[in-house]
């Protein structure tokens, strides 16, 4: 079977700032839909990656791609592949929300009923239209972010890129960022960085860990859901092949096997498979002695790895 190439290939990237090195040997791929997470302390060069993925800085070494876009050769084709939200979004005070974002759709390429269509769908997305004729400089902090999630979203880009995007957010705007960044996957592909690790846990399907431009660790995150299942019954060697038939089940690791009892370690797609887990193994002979999630505590490797104290 053919593997889907990733949307974005990042290999061996490195960037130095005269004698400091900001950036060090990182390597990682983005697949379609995949929400990654970047994660890392200031300084450990989450921001440097993110602007030289959105073709704001050249790197000293190695390459980025992005739908098969080379920067080195590329860059317009793989800038027009991607919005960008940064941490500080510099827009136009003066401009009117509307007249902004049309803007913006223009130098993204969008023409007549496309650049319309894209204005009025992000306006509502974003719940921007109570403030549509205002100008920009006047709205409030949140506001301003909405808008300048709006412009990377307008022409729908297949990757979007998002730079501490609730940083200074209110609970309620937060959970709003949350709630757009989940229904923008599948169809679009997310890389985003966050100080706030439950905000990560909460929405990245896989997180990368930086620490002094040092890609430490990949991992799954909370929104795969684990399970520990424990069955007995005849005939465990096959119970391995028969758990990776079930439905939302990605990957079966077998644990501590004895006898007529085993233990296995089940990854699923998201967590409304859950609920078919017990019916399967039951259907399938077996007596089910332990079915429990294994919650995952990003926090506590997150400290771990980056050397930090609880």
């Amino acid at each position: 079977m053919q593997t889907a190439a990733p949307i974005v290939e990042v290999r061996s990237l490195a960037k130095d700032y005269g004698a400091q090195r900001a950036v060090d040997n990182v390597s990682f791929n983005i697949m379609q839909g995949e929400i990654l997470g970047l994660l890392g302390p200031n300084g450990s060069g989450k921001s440097t990656i993110l602007r030289i993925l959105a073709g704001y800085l050249a790197p000293s070494e190695g390459s980025v791609t992005i739908l098969g876009f080379d920067h080195a050769t590329d860059s317009a084709e793989a800038r027009r592949c991607l919005g960008y939200v940064p941490e500080d979004a510099n827009l136009y005070p003066q401009m009117l929300v509307s007249e902004f974002l049309s803007f913006m759709g223009g130098l993204k390429g969008l023409r007549g009923s496309a650049l319309r269509s894209g204005l009025a769908r992000v306006i509502e997305e974003l719940n921007l239209g109570s403030v549509a004729r205002r100008a920009i400089g006047k709205l409030s902090h949140g506001y301003r972010q909405r808008v300048a999630i709006a412009q990377a979203l307008i022409n729908r880009p297949p990757l979007v890129i998002f730079d501490e995007p609730t940083n200074g957010l209110d609970p309620h705007q937060i959970i709003e960022v949350r709630e757009l960044v989940r229904r923008l996957a599948p169809d679009q592909t997310i890389l985003i960085t966050s100080h706030v690790l439950g905000e990560i846990e909460r929405i990245a399907t896989r997180v990368a860990v930086l620490l002094n431009g040092k890609l430490l660790t990949e991992r799954v995150a909370a929104t795969a859901p684990r399970v520990i299942l424990r069955i007995q019954g005849l005939h465990l060697e096959k119970a391995e092949a028969l758990l990776t038939l079930i439905a939302g089940v990605t990957n079966v690791q077998a644990r501590s096997p004895g006898g007529f009892t085993n233990n296995y370690e089940l990854t699923l797609q998201s967590a409304e498979f859950l609920p078919g887990i017990a019916p399967a193994v039951l259907a399938a002979g077996y007596a089910l002695l332990e079915l429990r999630e294994i919650h995952l505590d990003l926090e506590a490797a997150f400290l771990a790895l980056t050397g930090s104290e609880r």
